[in-house]
């Protein structure tokens, strides 16, 4: 059973719910929405559920134990049903971004959005954003980036990292999901890329797995040569690397993703990568899978590192980067 909740935690999770629903998902009254969830999360996809089914009587919920790892895939008749939906919200404890069931309902037309890892905090946070200011901030960084062939990273931590991007897309994750066969994460706010290649170095001092939000002068660095990491400082990380590697080998390595974070409803970084890799004026660079986001590398882990106070040049010019919004800024 589900803890009790306090009215004022139910109200705030009924206006995230809504703005998923309606604001990102855009759901239509003659509309099917199907919302998957598990034990641990249903709290969130029960919000969802009722916000749904204001919006369509063709709501359904379904809940499944939660997985053991990110990408796992979920049961059958779960897969079946996300297939068949319109709209699918998927709040659950292991991420469904990455797996066939996801990319089976989006080839079938479905908008789906999964919500991984989800919790009261992120979902409040990251949800309670205006998301038409989302999806600008995210066009005027891919307008920036989109026909460079090389991205510079640099940081006060540490990182130094350079990107070859020519041949890749650009994508952009801002939270509208209103044509079939889209798909986002939420809370969402990014523009993102899997790179050919990368060399240099990139040091992690804000979210990572398995730690969460890292302390003050806490730092995990990654030397990468030729697209593979070469070097990780941190013992857990490089296990978590090292058991991928047993079955994939070399590309359990493999520079997956070079994102830059567009919400800027996200003041303050929290301990969730989830949320915290959205936050406006950071940068996420991960290691492992990109088979979902325009890479080549199927991996069985995909690790975000954020990096605070970057800065990113394409092609030597300087991209202006979105920054947090503040209490009085009336700008959108």
């Amino acid at each position: 059973m589900a803890d009790p909740i306090t009215e004022t935690e139910s109200s705030e999770r009924a206006v995230a719910a809504e703005t998923a629903v309606n604001q990102c998902m855009g759901l239509e009254r003659d509309e099917s929405c199907v919302i998957v969830t598990d034990a641990k999360r249903e709290p969130i996809g029960e919000a969802l559920y009722r916000a749904a089914r204001e919006q369509t009587e063709n709501a359904t919920i379904l809940r499944y134990p939660p997985g053991d790892q990110h990408g796992e895939e979920p049961p059958e008749p779960v897969a079946a049903a996300m297939r068949e939906g319109d709209v699918v919200l998927a709040p659950t404890t292991k991420s469904l971004s990455h797996t066939r069931a996801r990319t089976d309902a989006t080839d079938a037309g479905a908008r789906v959005a999964t919500l991984p890892g989800i919790t009261d905090e992120v979902f409040t946070t990251g949800l309670d954003a205006d998301y038409a200011a989302i999806e600008r901030h995210s066009n005027a960084v891919f307008e920036q980036v989109n026909d460079a062939t090389e991205l510079r990273v640099t940081a006060p931590a540490g990182t130094d990292i350079t990107f070859t991007v020519a041949s890749r897309e650009w994508r952009q994750d801002t939270g509208i999901v209103h044509q079939p066969g889209e798909m986002s994460n939420l809370p969402a706010g990014e523009t993102f890329i899997s790179p050919e290649s990368a060399n240099g170095t990139f040091v992690v001092d804000g979210t990572m797995r398995p730690y969460g939000l890292l302390a003050s002068e806490q730092t995990l660095a990654f030397e990468v040569e030729d697209g593979y990491v070469t070097s990780i400082s941190d013992d857990q990380i490089r296990e978590q690397v090292e058991t991928a590697a047993e079955a994939v080998g070399q590309d359990a390595y493999n520079l997956a993703e070079l994102g830059i974070g567009t919400n800027v409803a996200v003041t303050e970084l929290i301990g969730s990568v989830l949320l915290d890799e959205k936050a406006a004026g950071t940068v996420h660079i991960a290691i492992g899978d990109d088979a979902g986001i325009g890479g080549d590398t199927d991996a069985p882990l995909h690790l975000d590192g954020i990096i605070r106070k970057p800065t990113v040049h394409a092609d030597g010019e300087l991209v202006e980067l979105p920054t947090p919004q503040t209490t009085d800024d009336t700008s959108e």
